[in-house]
């Protein structure tokens, strides 16, 4: 009787040890707020129909709108940008498939860069634009002017922007 006495004052002494508030770490210990963004222009387009404003991908692009899967299949995404036309969607779409994840449409022309980055603070972000909407979007991630139009034809660069704590960072890549 003695050793079930001992054992439940042992017990109710650890419960009520073990619902002391744990101390809370200062604020300068405190996790980072990281946030990553993948920018790249679509994939190629079919460049038939020159009064087309709205094609499609070309079989190139189809195998590069594939190969964009693959690149980020070890990246765990959490949205996927889009503008509303044909040739992002196309380019989006492996990947979307492959992480299930619908993307979203936004207009560059309209973007309000602080709602854009407070929504999604902390995410890891694809966003998939054109070849003048990509380096505007990527400096305005920058808040500064660093990159230009791409060329009509650069459908392989990635631009990845980190920000850390409001700290942005940057590099660009060509997967060729």
């Amino acid at each position: 009787m003695k050793i079930i006495k001992l054992l439940l004052i042992l017990s109710f002494t650890l419960g009520i040890l073990g619902c002391k508030d744990d101390p809370q770490p200062p604020l300068e210990i405190a996790e980072d707020t990281i946030s990553t963004y993948y920018f790249i222009r679509h994939a190629e387009k079919d460049r038939s129909d020159p009064q087309n404003v709205d094609p499609e991908l070309n079989q190139d692009g189809l195998g590069r709108a594939i190969r964009w899967a693959e690149v980020f299949d070890p990246v765990d995404l959490d949205a996927i940008y889009i503008t509303d036309f044909e040739r992002t969607a196309m380019t989006a779409a492996p990947t979307s498939i492959k992480k299930e994840i619908t993307p979203q449409y936004y207009d560059p022309k309209v973007m309000i860069i602080n709602e854009f980055k407070r929504q999604n603070l902390g995410k890891n972000v694809l966003v998939v634009g054109h070849s003048n909407t990509t380096p505007e979007f990527v400096n305005q991630m920058l808040g500064e002017e660093k990159y230009s139009q791409m060329d009509d034809y650069d459908n392989s660069s990635l631009f990845i922007v980190r920000i850390i704590n409001g700290k942005a960072t940057d590099i660009r890549l060509k997967m060729d």
